[in-house]
């Protein structure tokens, strides 16, 4: 087991009706002045909004609204925000929904005391170093956002989409009422999950030997969000895989998953996978994250599962019951090679007939993406990772361009 620190401040209220406490809550730890930022209409149409309003005004506590955050969150409206956070000197950011409205509400908290522009942050000219106090209610499963210090936002007229990860980042409060799920559709629903599994697997390949606690900390939570989606596919009102769906996407990005796994950079996975959907999404902003991640996450195993065979072996096994064959024990005459090839690419296989069983897409044409699309996602890849990558095995922009043609 490798050293780490794991550091999750965050305070979690969860369960049924805890939107209607947001104001309470928040004011008892001496909160009076909320910019609540919102998305594009969901949480208005559900009333999710109206009641957080209320729950905030009861208590006293003054608001101020940003809505409008879309999919795949654009800095342009966080500088908005920011103007605003300013100029009516609010004391806590308060996202209403998903990881976009969460993500853009986390730029705003670290761009607010910069005297800079908050993008500097993200293209890696600045480090932040203050914060305005940031927490959220939970509207949507899936991103993790509510408890992971990492954000992520677009910028179109560069055509790129960054991140930045830092502890300042992690809401002091998260709200979270699986209630609130019930209403998502399924492809959100179905998205989401593939998010949180992604997560995981980031973590658990990230090219580093077996820690036994972590693995099965994190196979464990990949066999739950599986369970789980499945039922709430199922029954949308199903309120235990609600909630068991909306926590586990917590935990599949607030670095439980990934303790003793981090890689001698520092990082807590390989995160190539998220590197290479984050330039889909940044091309055609229309693409949602989690439907990128089912595409791309088959195709990079089908890539590089030859560099380290033994954690594809002990993920099959543990997620989906797959072992190799023993040759000697079964009677089939097979070359030890080919049966571990078998059951790798049998637990791929296994792993992406799951996602597209939700719904999700299996291929990068279903999401309009062509070959003669590749080489623009090549130079936002290369500003976000650099010319090579990985570390569970080291990429080049060429080894990228094979994955992408790969997976259409």
């Amino acid at each position: 087991m490798n050293d780490f620190s794991f550091y999750s401040p965050t305070r979690f209220e969860f369960g049924r009706g805890v939107t209607d406490a947001v104001g309470t809550v928040l004011a008892a730890e001496g909160y009076r002045r909320a910019l609540v930022v919102y998305g594009e209409g969901s949480a208005v149409r559900a009333g999710t909004l109206d009641r957080v309003k209320r729950s905030l005004e009861a208590a006293g506590i003054e608001t101020v609204e940003l809505g409008g955050v879309r999919p795949n969150p654009e800095i342009g409206l966080v500088r908005r925000g920011i103007a605003s956070a300013r100029e009516n000197d609010v004391d806590i950011i308060l996202p209403v929904g998903g990881g976009s409205a969460i993500d853009c509400a986390k730029a705003i908290s670290l761009g607010t005391p910069y005297d800079g522009d908050v993008w500097d942050f993200f293209r890696k000219r600045a480090t932040p170093s203050d914060r305005i106090p940031l927490a959220c209610v939970l509207t949507i499963p899936a991103s993790g956002s509510e408890g992971s210090n990492s954000c992520v936002i677009s910028n179109d007229a560069e055509h790129l989409k960054c991140g930045v990860n830092t502890d300042l980042n992690r809401p002091v409060i998260a709200f979270m009422d699986p209630e609130l799920t019930f209403t998502l559709p399924p492809y959100q629903t179905a998205a989401g999950a593939t998010d949180m599994i992604a997560h995981i697997m980031e973590r658990f390949f990230s090219g580093e030997p077996a820690v036994g606690v972590t693995d099965n900390v994190a196979c464990g939570l990949i066999r739950a969000a599986m369970k789980a989606a499945t039922r709430v596919m199922d029954d949308p009102d199903d309120y235990d895989a609600r909630a068991e769906l909306m926590w586990i996407g917590t935990l599949a990005h607030n670095g439980l998953a990934g303790c003793g796994m981090a890689v001698p950079s520092g990082r807590d996975g390989d995160w190539t996978c998220h590197g290479l959907e984050h330039e889909l999404s940044a091309f055609d902003t229309s693409i949602t994250h989690g439907a990128g991640l089912a595409v791309i996450f088959p195709a990079w195993m089908r890539a590089v599962w030859t560099e380290h065979p033994e954690r594809f072996l002990e993920f099959g096994k543990q997620v989906f019951d797959i072992e190799p064959v023993d040759p000697e024990e079964d009677g089939i005459d097979i070359e030890p090679e080919l049966a571990v090839g078998y059951a790798v690419e049998a637990t791929i296989d296994e792993l992406q007939e799951f996602f597209v069983s939700m719904g999700m897409p299996a291929s990068l044409n279903e999401l309009g993406v062509r070959e003669e699309d590749i080489d623009a996602l090549i130079p936002g890849l290369e500003i976000n990772r650099g010319a090579t990558f990985g570390s569970f095995k080291v990429l080049t922009l060429d080894d990228a361009r094979e994955i992408y043609r790969s997976a259409l």
